[in-house]
């Protein structure tokens, strides 16, 4: 039986590409053949609408895979893309953390259902920007945490506190809990501050960091008013061709090239 993959893509500072990548890494995975569904953790719910699932369409959510109202199976949603499926998010998320905090093993409600996927398929969690319970039932329930990094100033703050909670929670409720990786993104190489960042980022994190860098590029930034992945949206775009790299690094590190064989 292969291997399950569950990651987590979380970062607790906003605007820094996480349902981006979560989006065009799912669609990438999707297309060179892999069985992948999204689960939209954040109540904003912009991956589901990125992969263009109107709010209406949202007949089970994750709010209900949390309560167990649905399904995993039940929930995921076919999208566009052959091989890739959404469980939605809508506004109904926003209020979880309060009304499940008092509820018994709020820290698994996730787990449970996400290991219910079917053998082979990979599952990435956009987690919201926050270190709630939310994203703490997504690193109950991963195998492994990617985080997204902006090239910019600040790009280290906070970085530690996300490390400590996935420490936390390796500590305490699942010990099989690693690092994928960190992926830099919105990058501008035209000015001398991504180079720098980019350079103090591979220096203290070492092989932690992704080789390929995701550039700043308006095509990514248009896709999700179009309802696309920018890899549907404009696939020979600079953006596209960043996460396809990306994506079969990810590919490497999770070995899936061997398991596909």
């Amino acid at each position: 039986m292969r291997e399950q993959h569950i990651v987590a893509i979380a970062n607790q500072k906003g605007g820094v590409g996480k349902t981006t990548t979560a989006v065009n890494l799912g669609a990438a995975l999707a297309q060179a053949g892999w069985p992948t569904i999204l689960v939209d953790l954040d109540p904003q719910g912009n991956a589901s609408t990125g992969l263009g699932l109107t709010t209406d369409q949202r007949e089970f959510t994750v709010y209900d895979l949390l309560t167990g109202e649905a399904g995993l199976v039940q929930a995921a949603m076919a999208t566009d893309i052959p091989n890739l499926k959404v469980v939605p998010a809508t506004s109904d998320l926003a209020s979880a953390d309060v009304e499940l905090s008092q509820t018994p093993d709020r820290m698994r409600l996730l787990s449970k259902q996400l290991h219910q996927a079917p053998a082979g398929t990979i599952v990435l969690i956009d987690c919201p920007p926050a270190l709630g319970l939310l994203t703490v039932n997504a690193m109950v329930a991963a195998t492994s945490v990617l985080v997204p990094l902006q090239a910019e100033f600040y790009a280290l703050e906070g970085l530690s506190q996300l490390l400590g909670t996935v420490k936390h929670v390796r500590q305490t409720a699942n010990p099989a809990l690693r690092i994928n990786g960190i992926l830099l993104t919105m990058s501008d190489y035209r000015n001398n501050l991504s180079q720098q960042v980019e350079a103090d980022v591979r220096e203290t994190l070492g092989d932690l960091v992704y080789p390929t860098v995701i550039p700043r590029n308006v095509r990514v930034s248009e896709a999700p008013s179009h309802a696309q992945p920018v890899l549907s949206y404009d696939p020979n775009s600079k953006g596209s061709l960043a996460y396809r790299q990306f994506a079969e690094e990810f590919c490497g590190r999770l070995k899936l090239v061997t398991e596909a064989a």
